[in-house]
């Protein structure tokens, strides 16, 4: 009997060996979809979890480059496309992986040639955005022909056409003459701003973008706090109000355009600058709004944040991405108070709902609003819900790498999930 029992420990044993060894070679497997990155924080893992430890920045970094291997046919010189190659660079500035700022870099090269000429028009502040491309490369790399093209992005704001008050029309076709729309502050001001500290260029530079911000919120403020799209000073375009000219509704990403543009620009207005208390109440009055329409269930903010209640309506991933990342910056620089860090870390935890890795231990972002013009309430409610939309993936970016290499990042992460 004692010699029965001892073989039937001794192959529980064998037994159990065995299948700690099989789990050791899932976990390594599920573990090498996304490669960890020890600078990140680790997630805790579920039963439902893929791997235990994901750096999602570098995880979307990796798939949009899998997806795109060759940046130079990522696409035409374009603001969504700049701004997710903006958030790549920032995991660059982390991670310091070298194909990451070479990615960036051969997208810019495929669109300015040696001697800093543009292969697009600048016909609209659209177009003005991948200049913040332009001199980051100038920095890592010196080449003269990026500050030669980044001159002439600066040089167009001395004859760009403007509102009677001074305010910089979104574009120069008949479309879209003598409006402003917010998305446009974010397109042309954290370039300017940026241009004339490396260029010393700042008295200009810093005193235009503040009245630009200015004008933009007196045509579009409410008494929410919130900003309205857009503005026609002629009050020909169908969707201007009789009386004051400006639209309608309050859509998500147009106050996330404009709320990471007070923050870009107040990174660089120096602290004696007498037009900084102006734009820090703006910024308060806008963190107010978006805070009281933050959806209490997911953390997230819909299209069009006001009507989270009316059907057709939807939670939209960068917008609340862009909200997430511009209240947690304000509670840093102490324009608001520290209560709202409990709204910034609960938009970030609902944005983490939004990424997941599908079966190839890919990266994909869904619920982002694709590219949008001006209209009424179910224009907005009929847009596209794109997966991977750079929209997204920029926004994405910019506040992941905020709340990873932020204090508190740690409690912020939520475990890794796959697609179902």
């Amino acid at each position: 009997m004692r010699e029965l029992e001892k073989t039937r420990r001794v192959a529980v044993g064998l037994i159990i060996g065995a299948l700690a060894v099989q789990i050791a070679l899932v976990s390594q497997t599920q573990a090498q979809a996304v490669k960890p990155d020890k600078s990140a924080p680790v997630a805790k893992a579920t039963k439902r979890s893929a791997p235990a430890h994901v750096d999602w920045s570098r995880a979307v970094v990796d798939s949009t480059m899998k997806r795109n291997p060759n940046p130079s046919e990522l696409g035409s010189w374009a603001y969504a496309r700049a701004l997710f190659l903006m958030g790549e660079y920032m995991v660059w500035k982390r991670t310091k992986d070298p194909r990451y700022l070479q990615y960036v870099k051969g997208w810019v090269d495929a669109h300015v040639d040696a001697q800093g000429n543009l292969d697009h028009n600048l016909d609209s502040l659209d177009s003005m955005l991948p200049g913040n491309l332009l001199l980051l490369m100038y920095q890592e790399t010196k080449e003269e022909k990026y500050k030669l093209a980044a001159d002439k992005i600066r040089q167009r704001f001395n004859d760009y056409p403007r509102t009677a008050d001074g305010g910089f029309w979104h574009a120069t076709g008949t479309s879209r003459q003598h409006q402003l729309w917010l998305d446009g502050v974010f397109m042309s001001m954290p370039f300017l701003v940026r241009y004339g500290r490396i260029f010393d260029d700042s008295a200009y530079a810093n005193d235009e973008a503040a009245k630009q911000l200015i004008i933009y919120a007196s045509h579009l403020h409410s008494s929410e706090g919130l900003l309205y799209h857009a503005y026609d000073e002629s009050g020909a375009s169908v969707w201007a109000d009789s009386t004051t000219h400006h639209s309608a509704e309050f859509w998500g990403r147009a106050m996330g355009w404009f709320g990471m543009t007070l923050i870009d620009v107040l990174e660089v207005l120096p602290a004696k600058d007498p037009k900084r208390p102006q734009l820090i109440a703006i910024l308060r009055d806008l963190i107010r709004g978006l805070a009281k329409y933050q959806d209490k269930e997911t953390g997230l903010w819909y299209q069009v944040i006001d009507k989270g209640s009316v059907e057709g309506n939807w939670l939209e991933t960068s917008s609340s991405s862009m909200y997430s990342y511009v209240i947690s910056m304000a509670v840093k620089r102490h324009y608001v108070d520290k209560s709202y860090s409990a709204v910034a870390k609960k938009g970030y935890r609902g944005v983490l709902t939004k990424i997941s890795l599908d079966a190839d231990g890919q990266a994909n972002i869904t619920d982002i609003c694709e590219g949008t013009n001006v209209s009424d309430v179910n224009y907005y409610f009929a847009r596209k819900r794109n997966t991977n939309d750079f929209h997204g993936l920029g926004a994405f970016l910019i506040m992941n790498e905020h709340f990873v290499t932020s204090a508190s990042a740690m409690e912020l992460t939520s475990p890794p999930r796959k697609a179902h």
